[in-house]
């Protein structure tokens, strides 16, 4: 105890300044900001700046819960933003694919917008006519949230965010209390935890949608990217991307990523001129934290892993991606991201085969979200 003492008084100050960028630092406090990103409304909207001591920050925002920025060293040490988005508040209030946002009350599409609920035939939104697309008009990524907390200790910094989302919303059932907590760790990990509840039977399905490009955060394309997905089979889906109800083996087939394969080749081999827009079934569907996915850019030496409590994770490649100005006037274009989105499946309440996406009054939705970035 006295040597711990001793050696403690002596080094410690040492190694808070000592550390190279592969070990994790010892006795340094993470660190939170904030400050002011514009008003809506008369309504203030903040941006947070979460950083840790091996060179990754995160800005999120409490207008949608939206990553703004997500910046992390490469195999030189170089810090550099890998997902897309804007620079100011005014362009996401613009029209724009989700860029960085939380999605919901139901992610992904719900056929024609109805469903049955206990035997009511409930419609919501037909935002994507006919069908419901990421939580309607104006889904979760339009609102502003509370910020509940923002703070920091030496493991962590993490900002909670909360949204009632009122019975009748978008034409959904239920006052939905929503929580969602956003931690930066000292591993180079940020943890996206979703908790819900309601007062009448309601269905939820939660995700983040980022657009990652690990090379330049999007000012060229990820066709040279390396992706592994953990998945077995995949659902089917028509035109529309609706699936059909089938659950699919892949089987070493062109929609098979379980084995790293570029991004570019699998886009050739399965002749989709306008990307991937599916969802994987992954390999263990028990409620637990899985490793669902890999990205690795050879060029930057970053490598993302992905873990999810969900069932599914969505591969969107951004093939329909219009030509905007995004951060620092970068033009982005097609497949200049790719989204990696864990999420149960798309139209599960009009298909009692897939997980189902129920809650009841006095049940809890709880799911989490996990990126890991490292340098193999």
């Amino acid at each position: 105890m006295v040597f711990r003492l001793i050696f403690e008084k002596k080094y410690k100050p040492r190694l808070q300044k000592r550390h190279s960028r592969n070990t994790i630092p010892r006795y340094v406090k993470m660190n939170i900001e904030k400050r002011h990103f514009g008003t809506i409304e008369d309504q203030k909207v903040d941006l947070f700046t979460m950083k840790n001591d091996n060179g990754m920050s995160v800005q999120i925002t409490n207008f949608g819960g939206i990553i703004t920025s997500l910046k992390v060293p490469d195999r030189n040490g170089e810090i550099g933003d890998v997902v897309l988005g804007f620079d100011n508040l005014e362009d996401y209030l613009g029209e724009h694919p989700y860029f960085g946002a939380i999605v919901g009350r139901y992610a992904n599409r719900i056929s024609e917008g109805n469903f049955d609920l206990g035997g009511e035939k409930i419609q919501v939104s037909q935002n994507e006519n006919p069908n419901h697309l990421h939580g309607g008009f104006e889904g979760f990524d339009k609102k502003i949230w509370n910020v509940e907390a923002a703070e920091a200790n030496e493991s962590e910094a993490f900002l909670k965010l909360k949204y009632l989302s009122r019975d009748g919303e978008e034409g959904f059932p239920g006052n939905l209390n929503c929580e969602v907590i956003f931690s930066l760790r000292r591993a180079n990990e940020l943890s996206i935890k979703y908790r819900c509840t309601t007062d009448k039977t309601t269905v939820v399905n939660l995700t983040h949608h980022d657009y990652f490009n690990l090379k330049n955060g999007g000012a060229t394309d990820v066709l040279g990217h390396e992706l592994t997905i953990f998945a077995e089979a995949h659902t089917p889906s028509d035109d529309s991307f609706l699936p059909t109800g089938e659950v699919k083996f892949l089987n070493g087939q062109s929609f098979d990523f379980q084995k790293p394969k570029r991004v570019g080749d699998a886009l050739k081999n399965a002749n989709l001129p306008f990307g991937f827009n599916h969802n994987f079934v992954l390999r263990q569907a028990e409620k637990r934290l899985k490793h669902a996915a890999n990205l690795y850019d050879p060029e930057s030496g970053r490598l993302l892993k992905i873990f999810t409590t969900q069932p599914g994770i969505q591969l969107y490649t951004a093939g329909y991606l219009e030509k905007m100005r995004g951060k620092g006037g970068v033009a982005y274009q097609a497949f200049h991201g790719l989204c990696l989105e864990g999420q149960h499946f798309p139209d599960s309440p009009n298909h009692s085969n897939f997980p189902s996406t129920v809650l009841r009054p006095g049940e809890i939705y709880e799911e989490e979200y996990l990126m890991k970035f490292e340098i193999p």
